[in-house]
């Protein structure tokens, strides 16, 4: 039997939220990945890796607060937590493979391309994968070709936000590149979404009283919404990241050593022993 769906039994409440989640990941991992190219030194994996992190978790807390709006007549839904984690660590993780391509190769040719490849499909694997992470009577099916199109968008968008983040121009370049960014994933999930049927496996009877998606989805985003929030004073706190110029970066800097090093210090007391001895010489003749 054809269930009736309904994704957004909130309104345009939970579209216009996931969006900002998906900026704000966005926007935070667009930071750190720029934040690592200033500068070549050992914290650079530290960076990367922050980064892949806020993009994944900024794309899994925009997933789940979209499917606070989704529900299907009749058949209440519930989630499968270790497969709603688990998408969590597969979005991290493969972001996570093209983000650090990007930031040791460079944005631009076979590393860009190589490196939004992974990201995008490790965009997509997190929302199919935290789809069938659902449970409730009945099944999913899929229209393949709509399917293909959503790995598509997630692997365009995944490829304009590398490069975006290899551009370093600034703040305000970035904020840009997030809200595409975040328009391009929310589009990759709506698209997935168009391709979804559910067929029930029989009646139902009586819609369930139990928990709506809101409530048993919430205490799950905690920990990314927490991490998200962070990592966000962690973008606030440090200046390099916020403007994104090398304002100070002492490898790029070589003379900064030399300036403090003392061989003033021997040429003023050789002048002062000159004048010293000068002196000197002038007055013995006098004494005499």
């Amino acid at each position: 039997m054809q269930g009736t769906v309904d994704g957004f039994s909130y309104g345009l409440v939970t579209p216009l939220v996931a969006y900002l989640m998906a900026c704000l990941g966005g926007a935070l991992g667009l930071r750190c990945t720029t934040r690592s190219m200033l500068v070549s030194n050992s914290w650079r994996p530290g960076w990367l890796a922050l980064g892949s992190a806020a993009i994944g978790s900024g794309i899994w807390t925009m997933h789940f607060v979209a499917m606070m709006g989704f529900t299907v007549k009749g058949a209440p839904i519930h989630y499968d937590k270790p497969t709603t984690f688990a998408s969590l660590g597969v979005a991290i993780v493969m972001v996570g493979v093209g983000i650090f391509i990007v930031g040791y190769k460079g944005a631009s040719g076979t590393a860009l391309f190589t490196g939004g490849t992974i990201t995008g499909l490790g965009v997509a694997s997190m929302h199919y994968l935290g789809m069938a992470g659902m449970r409730f009577n009945g099944k999913l099916e899929y229209n393949t070709l709509t399917v293909a199109a959503s790995v598509v968008i997630a692997m365009c968008a995944a490829t304009a936000a590398l490069w975006a983040a290899g551009q370093v121009r600034g703040f305000l370049w970035s904020v840009g590149a997030s809200l595409v960014m975040g328009l391009a994933v929310s589009g990759m999930h709506y698209t997935g979404m168009a391709a979804l049927s559910v067929h029930l496996h029989g009646a139902t009877g009586a819609p369930s009283s139990g928990d709506s998606p809101a409530e048993l989805l919430a205490p799950m985003m905690v920990g990314p919404l927490a991490f998200l929030l962070i990592a966000g004073v962690v973008v606030m706190f440090d200046p390099l990241m916020v403007m994104g110029k090398p304002e100070w970066t002492p490898e790029n800097k070589p003379g900064i050593p030399a300036h403090a090093d003392a061989p003033h210090t021997p040429r003023r007391t050789s002048i002062r022993t000159r004048r010293g001895v000068g002196h000197r010489s002038s007055r013995t003749p006098q004494n005499r």
